[in-house]
């Protein structure tokens, strides 16, 4: 047989409900799985083993009477943002210290309805803060993957690293995950798999760790077009305790995987045409749209003049709003808490030894824009350019665009530790450059693999959707999947 944790989520789920083999003996499978490489990867940084076996015999239970759910008995993790009842939720911060919420969110709340197995929360970048998962306090990630020839350890992206590495390296057939700037799409291409941003309010952001309220969107990553639009008919839907959540039917996403793109205008925008930006990019850029214009699409090239100031605008953006969210965090009520001469002290040390370098400089930065007489200057100017970047879009598909095909990222992974990156913030912030316009935008992307570089490291391809249009999404990246027609299993070195 094949292993069992080398299955498709959805193959997974075929033989579970055809008795192939019990969801006890997956999970088991993963957890063994999760054993070996997680020493070396850092992908998870709490295994709920226990709990893990608990759901996986219940759900054993109700497949043997023909009852299960959606995702009845296949094992998923869970990035340490989302809530989970009684178990580890740190944000991957020091300053959550020991923190287990007392309620669970609803993405994952809707995950175990459907009869999801959890086997543990997923490492992260601090808060959601970073495009190499190089700032967690538990450490960062290493991308399964390795360049040909190399054994230099390269990031998975971030901030959702450790999804991608634990989905790619076969640790789970599937993880939840969140996108702020690019969060979702870039750790997805740099680990060859497909990553999925949904639609502003689509997913329930309550119970998740805020970063930016009016930018974070909740969505899966997974192997497959088809696993990733599974996992997102069961993550989706409205909820009366998130403001922000569209009171929308969810469609049936996997059912749009298959609809192939014949007929469907595609979008080129010249702007994402950046100078030095490298030959393999461009040739991927390329051949994604000889795929979809061989399948029946058709390709026209579009302008998003605005597209230029999205990266400043989201730089002021998001540090504001998590300067505001981050406020509570105080050593008062939870986390981390160090002794200080008055309340002030206690705040000031708690808030200075729980928070790293970077989720400190965003605050700091965030505080600035807001900070009386910069706010008029900074954050409103930030949020009229974040109305000129919607509007671009909306003209667009108002005459006629369906989707639109970009890059997903800029090069391939790059080193842990790198030099340059770590000199020079805007080296790493540029790692979003093709994708904070979504967020900014409210709009729905997929990232989906596409090729590999002269290294053998995947490169991924970006499709941008109008809102609410995720199916179109679904089919045009499974098209582009099918047509690339190329394993994106990493080699195992660990």
């Amino acid at each position: 047989m094949t292993d069992l944790t080398h299955l498709s989520l959805a193959d997974a789920r075929a033989g579970l409900a055809d008795k192939q083999f019990s969801a006890s003996e997956l999970t088991d499978a993963y957890l063994s799985a999760i054993e070996a490489a997680n020493p070396h990867l850092n992908a998870y940084i709490a295994i709920t083993g226990d709990r893990a076996r608990e759901m996986a015999a219940a759900s054993d239970v109700k497949l043997a009477a023909g009852q299960g759910g959606a995702l009845e008995g296949v094992p998923l993790g869970i990035k340490d943002l989302f809530a989970t009842k009684g178990f580890h939720t740190q944000a991957a911060s020091h300053v959550l210290d020991s923190f287990k919420p007392e309620y669970e969110s609803t993405v994952t709340s809707q995950l175990w309805r459907d009869g999801a197995v959890m086997l543990g929360k997923l490492n992260m970048d601090e808060f959601a803060m970073g495009s190499s998962n190089e700032t967690s306090y538990y450490g960062p990630v290493v991308s399964p993957f390795r360049a040909e020839g190399s054994n230099l350890d390269l990031v998975p992206g971030g901030s959702s690293g450790g999804s991608a590495a634990a989905v790619s390296a076969w640790l789970c057939a599937g993880a939840t995950a969140t996108d702020t700037g690019g969060s979702i799409r870039q750790p997805a291409a740099f680990t060859g798999t497909v990553g999925i941003k949904p639609t502003y309010g689509r997913c329930s952001r309550w119970g998740v760790v805020a970063f930016a309220s009016s930018l974070d969107q909740a969505g899966p990553i997974a192997r497959t077009v088809e696993d990733a639009a599974i996992l997102l008919r069961s993550m989706a839907g409205f909820d009366p305790k998130d403001s922000t959540s569209a009171d929308l039917a969810v469609p049936d996403f996997a059912a749009a995987v298959e609809r192939g793109v014949k007929g469907l205008v595609i979008g080129i925008p010249r702007e994402y045409r950046m100078e030095g930006m490298p030959d393999e990019i461009e040739q991927l850029w390329q051949q994604g749209i000889a795929w979809l214009t061989d399948a029946g699409a058709t390709v026209r090239d579009i302008s998003l003049p605005h597209t230029k100031y999205a990266l400043p605008a989201y730089y002021i953006v998001a540090p504001a709003e998590a300067s505001s969210n981050l406020a509570r965090y105080d050593g008062v009520k939870y986390g981390l808490r160090e002794t200080g001469k008055d309340i002030t002290d206690l705040y000031e040390l708690s808030r200075a030894k729980g928070f790293g370098r970077e989720v400190k400089r965003r605050i700091m930065i965030g505080t600035y824009v807001l900070s009386a007489g910069y706010y008029d200057a900074y954050y409103v100017k930030a949020q009229q350019v974040r109305t000129l970047i919607k509007r671009d879009f909306e003209d667009a598909y108002n005459e006629g665009v369906d989707a639109i095909l970009t890059p997903a990222t800029p090069s391939a992974a790059f080193a842990i530790g790198d030099q340059e990156m770590q000199a020079d913030p805007v080296k790493m912030y540029l790692n979003d450059v093709f994708t904070v316009t979504v967020n900014m935008a409210g709009l729905p992307g997929i990232a989906v693999p596409a090729g590999k570089d002269a290294s053998g490291l995947p490169l991924g391809l970006q499709l941008i959707g109008k809102p609410f249009d995720e199916e179109t999404l679904f089919a045009a990246a499974r098209t582009i999947e099918r047509a690339a027609a190329t394993d994106f299993s990493p080699k195992r070195w660990w």
